[in-house]
């Protein structure tokens, strides 16, 4: 028997039930049974793309192939052309899913998923969360998320919202006064997990912490808390434990693909990005587009492996990381997501340096009193970069020092900073951070 949210994926025409089916049926596979399933899918989307995609076509030159090493990467570039140009025989922007995303890597551009791809992405989204006791037709989340600001769009997400059993507190203004409007809801509804942006949760978890609370006492009902979208630093995880007084599970995904890696905290994994390998195939690659041995930090390319409606092949997404040295073809896990690649600082050495470095650098320093809320680097010229943050008093002489001295220390001297103290923070129009960013 369906309930809501499994009903309203149906009459929309995505076939939940058959997803959920297929998937517990891949889940369950032998490891050696996962391994040809995986080579076997593989072979089946590029077949299928080269015989009804004339995009894909185009991009690998020809119908046939050799080695899968010789197919093209997929930049985002590359998708920057009219949807309908990319789309396989049979598919429209009628009879698929269609959606944009988010553009936080700078290239946005729209894609589709056919009916069947987008219901396993649900049924993956389902199994996961299920896996911490999160049931969508009946676990209520309190979601921290950007809305739409018209009103078609607003209304649109509400509706959306109360479907999938989930209240969404707007993150475009976090003051205080806001945040106490939040507390006040957990203290009235039985939230069973939070879900959202990790700035925007990590700035509630602070402010429960300047008021000496602990979530989990106020809302009891309360098991975990899903943070996505923007990186975790280990401090930051350890307040947010502190402060709600349940487990945080990490998540890395892509509204083009599906979830990519979710933290698994079964017995003998605590603590592992478990990489979604039952639709997905994820590959490091170095920057001539050589596979790199488990191990070794790259580009992230990634494969959907059931989607015909749209070619996601050898897919560069625009992260870099690792795959740990314990992985295997059917059971992969990401060591370590080290950032976006045009989110590279250039140093006047000549030295590249993931601009996360400078943001995790001056994080350890710029937060030690507590005053500061939250803050983005930008960099300006390449010996000039901007910190602007969100503080109750403006940072000291002593602690401008601090952060310099420290940023020529793990990184090179000479740069210089500007310190700009805002009011709040510019955030996408979905309501993301970006924490560091380059304008060379």
């Amino acid at each position: 028997m369906f309930s809501i949210f499994d009903l309203s994926l149906q009459l929309n025409g995505f076939p939940i039930r058959k997803a959920k089916s297929d998937l517990d049926k891949i889940v369950a596979l032998s490891p050696a049974e996962k391994r040809q399933f995986i080579e076997n899918q593989k072979l089946t989307i590029v077949e299928f793309h080269l015989e009804n995609n004339a995009f894909y076509q185009k991009l690998v030159g020809s119908k046939k192939y050799t080695n899968w090493e010789d197919l093209p990467i997929l930049n985002k570039t590359n998708l920057q052309s009219p949807l309908e140009y990319r789309l396989s025989k049979g598919f429209t922007t009628k009879n698929c899913y269609i959606n944009k995303t988010s553009g936080s890597s700078g290239t946005p551009f729209i894609f589709a998923k056919d009916k069947y791809t987008h219901a396993l992405t649900w049924a993956s989204n389902m199994y996961r969360f299920g896996l911490h006791g999160i049931n969508f037709n009946r676990s209520l989340q309190a979601r921290f998320y950007g809305i739409p600001l018209d009103f078609m769009g607003y209304k649109k997400e509400r509706f959306k919202d109360f479907l999938s059993r989930r209240f969404r507190f707007s993150i475009f203004d976090l003051s205080d006064a806001v945040l106490e409007k939040m507390l006040k809801k957990f203290e009235t509804t039985k939230f069973e997990y939070l879900n959202g942006y990790t700035s925007s949760i990590v700035l509630f978890a602070k402010f429960l912490r300047k008021r000496n609370l602990i979530l989990k006492d106020i809302c009891p009902t309360l098991k975990v808390c899903m943070i996505t979208s923007e990186m975790l630093f280990e401090d930051d995880k350890k307040l947010l434990e502190m402060q709600f007084g349940i487990p945080i599970v990490n998540e890395y995904g892509a509204s083009e693909l599906d979830l990519i890696a979710f933290e698994s905290r079964s017995v003998g994994t605590e603590n592992q990005w478990q990489i979604n390998s039952e639709t997905l195939f994820v590959e490091i690659l170095d920057e001539n587009n050589q596979v790199l041995p488990y191990g070794k930090e790259g580009r992230i390319v990634i494969t959907s492996l059931f989607n015909k409606a749209h070619p996601f092949i050898r897919y560069d997404i625009g992260d870099i990381g690792i795959l740990d040295e314990k992985s295997t073809l059917e059971k992969p896990i990401l060591k370590q997501l080290i950032g976006r690649t045009n989110d590279v600082a250039v140093l006047p050495s000549g030295k590249k340096s993931p601009g996360l470095t400078f943001y995790y650098v001056t994080k350890s320093i710029i937060e030690d009193d507590g005053n500061v809320k939250e803050f983005v680097i930008k960099q300006r010229k390449i010996d000039h970069f901007e910190i602007e943050y969100v503080s109750e008093t403006e940072l000291d002489l002593a602690q401008i020092q601090k952060i310099e001295q420290a940023i020529a220390l793990y990184l090179e001297s000479n740069l210089h900073f500007t310190f700009i103290r805002k009011n709040t923070l510019e955030r996408t129009a979905r309501g993301k951070l970006k924490q560091f960013s380059s304008f060379l």
